[in-house]
């Protein structure tokens, strides 16, 4: 069989696929929901989106002014961008948001909680909205962390161009820090998280490139741009581990720590995974395999994705979050990829570790497909917590990629998908949207944990919007003990699902405070111990404060543990950045508690 003929084959089977998708997208879309009674009733919890009656007035943009010839597939190269952070950047004891745009000359907003179920905008007035400016790229994701020690949350922005940072002047005021800290001067970045690499106490910066950094998408050199294949590419952007020299500046180590990769990273996370007590690196990819970068105690970075289990199948990564599924005291991964039927049916993916030795990297297996949870529809960020207060760590995941024309759909990915290199990475090659959907209009989905069980809960519960979800934070914006969520949509507005729970269910908070830079305390493993409704066994779960998670997020810092009914507190022992380990016994339940790092 000549090689025309076998690609002719191909083609015809991809648009044959995609045909039936087309049809699978025409169905109606279900909006129903229980009552809250009901869903309280049956779930332990209900959501409703009050954005509006709460001041979150805020309505995302794409990219609109990219190179003319990228004009026929510009939905699909302006999909990404919209982000949201949670902070309590003037530290009053209320989590505000930090919501990105991505339109040229469009603004950022800074809503600060005013602790009476309201927001107020104040980005322009503190001096952190304008950051879209023709000439220096879009925006598309910020995260927050303090650089320097002042107990105050510092703001970085990344970008598909100029990458910002802002001092934060005790949240009166910000000043731009962007020209002296020794950025890179343009990265097409969709990724970033804070850590502390080196345990040196001063905040580092992780800084993942998506389209290579040469790319200049408002005036291209050339529209050999895209990747070179769907699953193996590798001329993405460049990645960044750039080391806090406690000044105020920053100096470029990744070459110098083995930090070189060039595929299309779309989202990355920062944890101690293998028990060294330094935080290792897990990258979702785009176009190819997640990658895991094992930190070798601050001497350098090996990456040993393949080693580990999660760097094995190419899909296309958007999402990382980390989550104690089963109360084990060990974190799972989440990566979350396509699923399409009757197209694309590549499965999230939910990575649970084995029981290893401390000091060593786990070896993780993939048990989405087990606990259901791996079909999330074009699924892009999803984050764990625990909704309803029973004890155990739930599942929110936003999804769809670009909904246009509700009776029509692009189905011309198989033209491209069965090309070869030089067809796929052109983008002249690639057939024009022309007004078409492409996994728009997708239903959302939140598992609900039943002790290792998961079931979708979402319309049940209240999550009916269709939109096309990007970013999920979770967060209680109204210190009430809850985790509300939060969703930025791109080309779509600002949800928040504001959440009610059943009464008696106990819960509780931790904020904590590292000694030295990091006050943050960003990197920070928190183990909680404790008895509910009279169990002899003692549940176990752990949880990490994290420098950015998910997809183009961060949640807020401090800690949420539900607890279940008639609970009880036997020790929470926290695992500092600084490598100190803290016992707290017996804190008290439904109570949030401010702990400071013990003098050595």
């Amino acid at each position: 069989m000549n090689r025309l003929f076998k690609q002719a084959l191909i083609t015809i089977f991809f648009i044959g696929q995609l045909v039936l998708v087309w049809a699978l997208n025409r169905s109606p879309v279900l909006t129903s929901s229980l009552g809250q009674d009901e869903a309280l009733e049956r779930y332990g919890f209900s959501l409703r989106d009050v954005a509006r009656e709460a001041g979150l007035v805020f309505h995302h943009e794409s990219p609109c002014e990219l190179d003319k010839r990228l004009d026929h597939i510009l939905p699909i190269i302006a999909s990404m961008g919209a982000s949201v952070s949670a902070v309590d950047f003037d530290r009053d004891g209320w989590i505000d948001l930090y919501v990105v745009n991505s339109r040229e000359g469009s603004k950022n907003a800074l809503f600060r909680n005013l602790g009476n179920g309201r927001f107020e905008e104040v980005a322009d007035k503190l001096g952190v909205a304008d950051l879209n400016q023709r000439g220096t790229g879009v925006c598309q994701g910020a995260i927050w962390g303090d650089i320097d020690g002042d107990g105050y949350e510092d703001l970085f922005v990344y970008k598909w161009g100029k990458p910002e940072l802002f001092r934060n002047n005790k949240g009166k005021s910000f000043t731009r820090l962007t020209d002296t800290a020794g950025l890179p001067e343009w990265v097409n970045a969709n990724a970033a998280v804070w850590l502390d690499f080196d345990r040196d106490g001063h905040l580092d910066l992780f800084l993942a490139g998506y389209w290579a950094d040469d790319v200049n998408l408002w005036n291209l050199a050339t529209t050999r741009m895209m990747p070179t294949s769907f699953e193996y590419a590798k001329n993405g952007g460049n990645k960044y581990l750039l080391r806090n020299r406690g000044d105020g500046t920053f100096e470029d180590v990744s070459k110098a720590m083995g930090v070189q990769s060039t595929r299309w990273a779309l989202a990355a996370a920062a944890a101690d995974l293998c028990g060294t007590g330094y935080p290792d690196i897990v990258i979702a990819n785009d176009y190819g395999v997640p990658e895991f970068w094992h930190n070798q105690r601050g001497k350098r970075f090996e990456e040993i994705g393949h080693k580990t289990g999660i760097g094995i199948k190419p899909k296309s990564g958007m999402n990382v979050t980390m989550g104690d599924i089963s109360n084990s005291g060990r974190l799972s991964l989440y990566i979350t990829n396509i699923s399409e039927p009757g197209n694309l049916v590549q499965g999230n993916f939910l990575f649970v570790p084995q029981k290893h030795e401390p000091g060593t990297p786990p070896r993780y297996y993939d048990l989405g497909p087990t606990l259901k949870v791996h079909l999330g529809g074009w699924s892009w960020g999803a984050q764990f917590g625990d909704l309803n207060n029973d004890g155990y760590q739930d599942l929110y995941l936003t999804n769809g990629y670009i909904s246009a024309g509700k009776d029509s759909y692009w189905y011309d990915y198989g033209l491209i998908a069965g090309g070869n290199t030089e067809i796929i990475k052109d983008a002249l090659t690639w057939p024009a949207m022309k007004g078409r959907s492409l996994s728009g209009y997708q239903r959302k989905c939140l598992w609900l944990n039943r002790t290792g069980e998961f079931i979708d809960i979402a319309m049940s519960v209240g999550v009916t919007d269709v939109y096309d979800g990007r970013a999920v934070v979770l967060a209680d914006l109204f210190n009430r003990g809850v985790l509300d969520v939060i969703v930025a949509n791109q080309n779509g507005p600002l949800l928040l699902y504001k959440n009610t729970v059943s009464p008696g269910r106990n819960w509780v908070q931790f904020d904590l405070q590292a000694r030295g830079g990091n006050t943050s305390a960003i990197g920070a493993l928190v183990r909680c111990f404790w008895r509910m409704d009279g169990a002899d066994r003692l549940q176990e779960q752990v949880q990490v404060v994290t420098g950015g998670n998910g997809y183009a997020s961060q949640n807020m810092r401090r800690l949420h543990f539900g607890l279940g009914y008639n609970a009880s507190i036997e020790k929470v022992v926290i695992q500092w950045p600084s490598g100190q380990t803290q016992t707290v016994l017996a804190p008290k339940v439904d109570t949030l508690h401010r702990i400071e790092e013990s003098a050595r």
